[in-house]
């Protein structure tokens, strides 16, 4: 068992590798340019959904419950279209500095979570590849999906194995 304090520069410095890369791996590739598109006629629709007053969450349309999901009027809905989810933010410019902020705590927090489980499942002196599998496990287990998980668990991996 290795104590988490013996452990505080890799977890820091993996949370900083996977910040930067996948800082790097968003403003550099271009995979994720096509996941967003403008609205045709974007000045009409805000116009349009300005009065509604909409508060900031995500929306469905057309909406339903469980119990409705089956009923004429809402397949029609569904039928006539347009279906999707409408995710309303507060107004004004995007707030970079939290968004990354917000990043980079959660990186630390899961680089804290990795080591603490590498740490009580992993022996002082371990071959470096049992460490890798270890920490693999927890940082493929951890994460907001696929978009940055490889760089996570390279970047757990290269870390711990210096230690």
């Amino acid at each position: 068992m290795v104590p988490l304090t013996d452990l505080w520069l890799p977890i820091l410095l993996s949370a900083i590798i996977v910040f930067v890369a996948s800082s790097v791996m968003h403003m550099l590739l271009t995979y994720h340019r096509s996941d967003y598109r403008q609205l045709p006629d974007e000045d009409k629709l805000l116009a349009a959904l300005r009065p509604a007053g909409l508060k900031r969450g995500l929306y469905f349309f057309p909406f339903g419950t469980h119990k409705e999901m089956k009923s004429p009027a809402l397949i029609e809905k569904y039928k006539q279209g347009p279906v999707g989810m409408l995710t309303v933010l507060p107004s004004g410019p995007p707030v970079m500095p939290k968004f990354l902020g917000m990043w980079f705590a959660y990186c630390l927090i899961i680089a804290f979570f990795v080591a603490y489980l590498t740490g009580r499942t992993v022996a002082p002196g371990a071959q470096y590849l049992a460490v890798g599998e270890a920490i693999s496990g927890g940082a493929e287990r951890s994460g907001p999906g696929d978009r940055y998980r490889s760089a996570r668990v390279y970047c757990v991996r290269m870390t711990f194995r210096r230690v």
